[in-house]
């Protein structure tokens, strides 16, 4: 069921391209924006996943196209829009999405898996919003963009000094681009999760370690449900949150106001 478009939260008319839409957050906030009524453009490199998604919007009564993307590669990155455009027309709203997490001590990190880190974290999320942005600001139709960054961008854990960085920049990211790209209407702001019921988390928080730390370092005592993320998504990616850009949400449970 499409939502009513008179809500200031609705997406008809818009084309969304979500990044690292094969699974988890982008998988599930594409299913957002199409029943939003946005024209969505399914990005990731998993492509038969793409594929499946795309089938079921338009099963839903959605228009979704696949694309291949890989974010660390500009060519890759500049065909996925030629593709969505062809399509769909300039995309306007972006849920930059696409990244990596595993932890490491800090000692046991190689110069590989930093690199490739913040390759795919943060490289790959300016690459995204450079290109939408260059777009939009050429069709002057103004645009939003979304990027996902995490809790562990404005705090740290051991473990994850890679990830950390990676995620720290997002946020800075996000609010420089967001005070250049202003006089172009076009809209940059970020959520920051904290851990959430993903494939990438599944199995560290069923176990007994898991289950721990949740009872210990989550005020809420327990993790966010996806569904969670689709008020600030929707907020930011709307005329909603027309007059929000820098802004970086906190969608968390409390975790970073816990005490220490």
């Amino acid at each position: 069921m499409q939502e009513d478009i008179t809500s200031p939260f609705s997406l008809s008319g818009r084309t969304v391209l979500v990044t690292g839409a094969s699974s988890g957050i982008g998988a599930h906030l594409a299913r957002v924006a199409s029943r939003a009524g946005a024209r969505v453009v399914l990005a990731a490199r998993r492509v038969e996943r793409l594929h499946e998604l795309a089938e079921a919007l338009r099963q839903s009564g959605g228009q979704a196209l696949a694309v291949a993307m890989d974010v660390t590669d500009r060519a890759s990155v500049e065909a996925a829009f030629d593709a969505a455009e062809a399509t769909f027309g300039v995309v306007d709203v972006v849920l930059n999405n696409a990244g990596v997490g595993n932890g490491q001590r800090v000692l046991e990190v190689s110069e590989q898996d930093w690199s490739h880190m913040l390759s795919t974290n943060l490289d790959g999320v300016w690459r995204v919003a450079q290109c939408a942005a260059q777009r939009l600001a050429r069709a002057k139709c103004g645009g939003s963009i979304v990027n996902i960054a995490s809790m562990l961008g404005l705090r740290v854990g051991t473990g994850y000094s890679h990830y950390c960085t990676a995620k720290a920049g997002v946020v800075q990211l996000t609010k420089s681009l967001a005070l250049e790209l202003a006089r172009y209407d076009i809209r940059v702001n970020a959520i920051a999760p904290g851990y959430f019921i993903t494939e990438m988390t599944d199995g560290y928080f069923d176990s007994e370690q898991g289950q721990a730390y949740i009872r210990n370092a989550v005020p809420m005592r327990r993790l966010g449900r996806l569904e969670e993320l689709e008020g600030p998504f929707l907020l930011l990616a709307s005329q909603a949150g027309a007059y929000m850009s820098g802004a970086v949400l906190a969608v968390d449970g409390g975790q970073l106001v816990g005490s220490l």
